[in-house]
């Protein structure tokens, strides 16, 4: 399974962006799927994921301003990102599991799951 990100960019505070994950080689079906960051200075975190359940877990710091999302007809998936803030600046990274797991366990960083990542792409909140 192969992942590219798009969607960073530069944005004010206040904003919104939408990250995509587009994935080839394999079809969605089945995988866990998530959202991570590595914001300057600090470790990779768990940001939204979503389980092979379908129910989904998001981090405390950006709940009620992002979604993840799916779209199989496309085998993308999405990080809708409202409200952004300067703290929210990082290279974000989709990645999937092709296993039975929780999304909360699809979040949890580090993991023992054997995870496909992107390349990561940048989003820089500043005015």
């Amino acid at each position: 399974l192969q992942l590219v990100e798009s969607g960073g960019d530069l944005v004010q505070p206040g904003g919104s962006l939408r990250l995509s994950c587009a994935a080839s080689g394999s079809t969605l079906d089945g995988y866990a799927l998530g959202w991570f960051r590595r914001a300057p200075g600090k470790t990779l975190e768990g940001v939204s994921c979503v389980g092979s359940g379908g129910r989904t877990n998001t981090a405390d710091s950006v709940k009620g301003r992002f979604t993840i999302s799916r779209d199989n007809s496309k085998n993308t998936f999405f990080l809708q990102m409202n409200s952004l803030q300067p703290e929210d600046t990082a290279t974000y990274f989709c990645a999937a599991a092709y296993a039975v797991v929780s999304a909360q366990n699809m979040c949890m960083i580090p993991s023992p799951l054997a995870r496909d990542w992107g390349q990561g792409t940048q989003v820089t909140v500043s005015s």
